[in-house]
Parts: C-alpha cells; structure tokens; sequence
C-alpha cells in the first residue's frame, strides 16, 4: 500500500500542502507579531503624546491665570485607556499625589535620555512587583515648545496583551488550515484516482500483455491529456502486437506453403529420376527444368525473407554504380512479356526518356520487378498493365499501372507490412521489401489507388546532376 502510487500521489501532494501552509503561517504570524507591536507602539505614543500635551496645556492655563496646576488623575486615565501610567526619575508632578508610579532605577537611564535629547523613547521593562513585561513609551513633559522638558511620562501596556493577539491568530489559522487541509485532502484523493485508476487499469493489461494475450481490455481515458495519450498508444501497441502475431501466423502458413508446393514437386521429380519412372530423354528434361524451376523459386523466398531481415536490422549494403534506367526498364519488362502474352494482359511500355541515375541497379531492378509481380497477380486476365518511366525536377519516377480491383484507404498503410496480404495467399514480401530497398537507395514509393480503379504505383529515385 505505501509503495503504491496512489499513496505516494496522496502523501507527496498532502505534504506539498502541509509545508507551504506552514511556512505561510509562520510568515503570517511574524508579519502580525510586528504589526501589532508596531501599532502597539504607535497606540502608546498617541496616549503618550496626547496626556503629556494635555496637562502641559492644563499647567500654562493655570500659570497664566495664577491658579495651581491641575490635579494628574492617573488612576482614572488608566481606567480610561487600559494602560498604566509611570514616571522615570525625578517626579514631574511635585507636590501632587498624581497616581503615578515611579520605575525602579534601571529605568532612570531611559528619563534622562528623553530629558536631554527631548525625544520620547520606546523601551521594555518589568514593573516592581510583576512578572509580567511591559512595552512603554516615555515620552518628554515640557510646560512650553522648544523649552527642556522636566520630566518623563511613561505609557505602558503588558506585551502578554499582544502575544494573546498573536494566539488568536494562531488559533485562526489553525483552524481554517485543518479545514482547507481536510478539502485539499479529498481533492487530492479524486485527483490521484482519476490519475492512478486509469495507471493501474493499464499495468494490468500491460500484465496480460506480457503473457501473450493480446486481446487484453484496454481502458477508455476520455480525458485529453497524457494519459489519454498513452492510454491511445498503448491500445494502439497492443492492435499492432495482435496484427503482428497474427501476421507472424500467417507467414509461418504461407512460407510453410510455399516451401512445401516446390519442394514436393521437385522431390516428385528426383524420386521419379532416381527410380527410373522416367527414361524418355525428353521427359527427363522437363523434369530437369521443371525442379530447376521450383529451385529458383526457392532461392526467391530465401531471399526475400533474408533481404527483409537485413533491412530490418540496417546491415543492409547498397551498391554505387552508374545505372541505365532504360535498360534496366527494358529488362524488368521483358521479364513478364510471356505471362501477359498467356494471359492476354495489355501490357505497355512508356518511356519519355533514358536517364543514367548513380544508384544499385541490382535494386533497383528488384523493386521494379516486385512492383511488376503485385500488379499481374492482382490483374484479371486480359486487363492491362502499364510500365512507364520519366525524368523530371531532378528525380527518376518508374510508374507501374494496374486494372486490378483497386486498394482501399485502409488498405495502404498495411500492403507495405512484412507479411501481410490481402487475400491471405503468399508471402506478403514483396511490396515491404520494394518499399525498404527505395528508401535505402534514397527514394520512395508512392501509391495512387481507388477501389474498382486499379492502382498505381510510383517509385521516385533521385537522378544524377
């Protein structure tokens, strides 16, 4: 289970979560552990600034109407704001009981700095008689601007009141991460199957696959994404497997058949010349040329087979020789002037030119001949047969046209399998080799073809300059 990739989906992207909520928390925190105490300080300086302004105020009234400085009710400001009141050193309110606590002398350091600099200073202390430590701002007493003041008020308010913000946040926080951590979760569960499921569906026809059956169900990934992609190719590997063990079905068939059909004749024949069933001189030699025949045909399905594995594995060697193209051509038709006479095939020959291409002429011959020996086999006798060839733009073309039943659209693409044939008889060599030694000898074969309007295939070989 904790192998699977499901699990690992889940637990890498929950701990992806979990890590940036996290570090967004903790950013989030200090940002507020400094907000609040910067608003904190800035809070402390207003009350500062505002009560130390206000009884200066007060003080220069009374002294200008010759009365006494107003009583400093501390006790009732701090009820008021929630802070607690101090002075730092010398009383700044002499002969009053102002309600103002005085610091210990560890703090005097801080009064002096505000009453010689005249700038009021933030600083922490821990008031006599508390455990608990405050943040203050002491901030400068003066009875009129730019005159040395003569004391310092002391604003204070616990810090712990900030560290409960700092809680509450926390607490928040918390909150809404378990709750976004329990969606996350369940979207990352669906996510992982709808990832995981169609995985596993293909692990185990891949499974199935490996131990030979084809047929295995491939699952349907709607999705357009890559594993759509590979859910596609895989479906398509395993068609292209069963094909091809099809394929390898039928040649071991047909090359079974077409070794056996030879080579019983020619043991009928020898069988009958070494028993002595044949002493007319003339039958002799029909059966001499016949197993002569059938060995020829013999050596041709070797070849092929044994030219196809070359190709497949690229240790196949061409040639580079100067080539008669119309020479070759003429070769190639004569070959099958007799079985189109026999057959009363209308065979034609066009040739619009002779050119001399740099090339492998043994090649180059066996594809035209390969090319000759599909488009008889599927021409009905007394159809028609055209051989043409032309040099044009640089490249040779070598036309070979048909009046047999034409291919299909679907058709195209398997003709040039090894070992696929579309009436189930013969090699299915021919047209897979021609295509292979065109693209060895740098060229191609294309095809033209409708259904009930024969075929025409065209090999394109580049011409010399």
């Amino acid at each position: 289970m904790f192998r699977s990739l499901r699990f690992r989906l889940t637990a890498l992207f929950l701990a992806g979560i979990v890590l940036s909520g996290l570090v967004a928390s903790l950013i989030a925190i200090r940002l507020f552990q400094n907000y609040t105490r910067d608003q904190s300080v800035n809070e402390l300086r207003r009350s500062a600034s505002g009560l130390a302004q206000l009884y200066a105020e007060s003080a220069k009234n009374a002294s200008d109407e010759g009365k006494a400085a107003p009583q400093f009710a501390a006790a009732k400001l701090e009820l008021a704001t929630g802070d607690s009141l101090y002075y730092v050193g010398t009383p700044i309110f002499p002969g009053q009981n102002s309600g103002l606590k005085p610091l210990s002398e560890e703090q005097v350091q801080v009064g002096r700095q505000v009453r010689e600099t005249g700038k009021p200073q933030v600083f922490t202390f821990t008031p006599p008689g508390n455990k608990h430590t405050f943040i203050a701002v002491a901030w400068p007493v003066r009875l009129q601007e730019h005159t040395p003041p003569f004391g310092a008020l002391v604003v204070a308010k616990p810090e712990r009141e900030l560290h409960d913000a700092w809680v509450t946040l926390f607490e928040r926080l918390a909150l809404a991460f378990v709750g976004g951590l329990v969606v996350a979760g369940a979207l990352v569960f669906y996510l992982s199957r709808r990832i995981t499921d169609p995985v596993l569906q293909l692990s185990a026809a891949a499974d199935e696959i490996a131990q030979g059956r084809y047929d295995a169900d491939v699952p349907e990934v709607r999705a357009r994404n890559e594993i759509g992609h590979l859910a596609d190719r895989f479906r398509e590997m395993a068609s292209r497997l069963a094909e091809a063990q099809a394929l390898e079905r039928k040649f071991l068939m047909s090359v079974s058949h077409e070794l056996r059909t030879p080579l019983t004749a020619i043991r009928g024949h020898v069988s009958a010349l070494r028993e002595g069933v044949v002493t007319d001189p003339e039958l002799a030699d029909e059966s001499l040329a016949v197993v002569a025949a059938e060995t020829d045909r013999l050596e041709r399905l070797v070849g092929d087979v044994l030219d196809l594995a070359k190709l497949d594995a690229h240790r196949f060697t061409v040639l580079t020789e100067e080539v008669d193209m119309g020479r070759l051509v003429d070769r190639a038709y004569a070959s099958f002037t007799e079985e189109a006479r026999r057959r009363e095939i209308d065979y034609l020959l066009d040739e619009r030119g002779r050119p001399v291409i740099v090339s492998d002429g043994d090649r180059v011959l066996q594809i035209i001949s390969n090319l000759l020996s599909n488009a008889f086999r599927w021409t009905p006798d007394g159809g028609r047969i055209e051989l043409a060839l032309d040099a044009a733009n640089g490249s040779v073309s070598v036309e070979v046209a048909d009046s047999g039943p034409g291919i299909s659209s679907a058709e195209r693409v398997r003709i040039f399998r090894p070992f696929y044939s579309q009436d189930g008889k013969g090699t299915g060599l021919g047209l897979p080799i021609a295509r292979e030694l065109a693209v060895a000898l740098g060229g191609r074969i294309e095809l033209d073809s409708e259904l009930g309007q024969g075929s025409r295939f065209r090999l394109v070989l580049p011409s010399r300059d």
